[in-house]
């Protein structure tokens, strides 16, 4: 089941005209075109949960290897010689940053 919820304080959204959310063409879908945030109202990707999520499933990632072909081994010297070119660094968190996302251990 797909709930839809609209708010009851006339003025809260800029423009009711602007629909985000859509059926999507594939049957029990809805389509969101913009970001979604959950346990923030700043998100800074397609989907940001902040907080624990659960799966009840498989999840899908393009790094599977069913997506992929043509997999062969790499020269291993070669990718250590690179990786020994790399910009490796160490960092905190900013404090602001860390509350926002519940991050203790910055």
């Amino acid at each position: 089941h797909i709930f839809f919820f609209q708010a009851s304080n006339p003025g809260q959204f800029e423009n009711d005209s602007d629909v985000l959310w859509q059926r999507g063409h594939v049957p029990e879908t809805t389509v969101y075109h913009g970001r979604v945030g959950i346990n923030t109202d700043a998100p800074d990707e397609a989907l940001v949960v902040c907080g624990n999520a659960k799966v009840m499933g498989r999840v899908m990632h393009p790094s599977d290897s069913r997506a992929k072909q043509n997999i062969r081994e790499v020269d291993t010297n070669e990718q250590l010689r690179r990786i020994t070119q790399m910009r490796l660094v160490e960092y905190d968190y900013k404090p602001e940053f860390a509350s926002v996302m519940g991050i203790k251990n910055t």
